[in-house]
């Protein structure tokens, strides 16, 4: 007997390239409009701050349900090094989960490089996780409404209705999702909706030992991250995607990816 999935797979298979949505019954708010008057979560990560001591990914992979060893993760640590002569090394060896104690960097494929101090200009990490854009592609892409945008702003996935067709994980731009390797669905970072909604941190920011990671909600205007945000002293990775993303740095630098 054919599943519900499989058969949702074979049509959006059979209509690959067409953008209209296959029209079922929508399972979760996904055309909700904006809340204007509760939370509108956001994040701020200070690069300052951040150690590369890999905290952060454990944590997530624990409250999440991402199986330890398996080589995806909902957040990473990036490490840059930039050479004097202008070159520009970065890697995230098993999503940065247990740190860099190395002083090699790992190009890939089996492949690395080693780092002499005396030629590094600077050094520094950055956390990424899903900007959980305004204009989110992956909502646009979904032919089954499987990931929507609550009026709160976090995209979620819904792994009931997903059918693991791959469209919105082609469709970030940041490469932030990925197939999780039991459910098989798309998956990605929520900002930990099921503990922000009941009024507690996400795991990576309660483990993170140095404040480097923080939420926030943009409409309260007394909150810290919302002063530190809207100072102006922050900037976001490619705004001329046009996604407006709600992640925010501090200190994030010209050669980050």
């Amino acid at each position: 007997m054919i599943t519900r999935r499989d058969f949702l797979r074979y049509v959006v298979i059979g209509t690959a390239g067409a953008a209209a949505p296959l029209g079922l019954a929508n399972p979760a708010g996904v055309l909700a409009g904006k809340d204007l008057t509760g939370p509108r979560w956001v994040f701020l990560l200070d690069t300052f701050k951040c150690v590369g001591c890999g905290l952060c990914v454990k944590a997530c992979k624990t409250e999440n349900e991402i199986p330890y060893e398996a080589n995806v993760s909902r957040t990473w640590v990036e490490r840059y090094v930039i050479m004097k002569d202008g070159t520009v090394l970065a890697d995230t060896p098993k999503a940065a989960r247990d740190g860099f104690t190395r002083n090699v960097i790992d190009l890939g494929q089996g492949k690395t490089q080693a780092i002499v101090t005396e030629d590094i200009a600077k050094a520094f990490f950055v956390p990424k996780l899903c900007n959980q854009c305004e204009n989110p592609p992956c909502v646009q892409v979904c032919p089954v409404g499987a990931t929507y945008q609550t009026k709160d702003g976090v995209v979620l996935v819904d792994r009931k209705w997903c059918i693991g067709c791959g469209y919105c994980i082609m469709a970030c731009p940041y490469g932030v999702r990925f197939f999780h390797p039991v459910s098989h669905t798309a998956e990605k970072c929520n900002f930990c909706y099921h503990r922000i909604s009941a009024g507690l941190k996400p795991a990576c920011e309660l483990a993170c030992p140095f404040g480097a990671r923080r939420i926030g909600d943009i409409n309260d205007p007394d909150d810290e991250v919302t002063r530190i945000i809207k100072d102006g002293r922050v900037s976001v990775l490619r705004a001329e995607y046009g996604t407006n993303p709600r992640n925010y740095y501090i200190g994030l630098s010209e050669e980050v990816r």
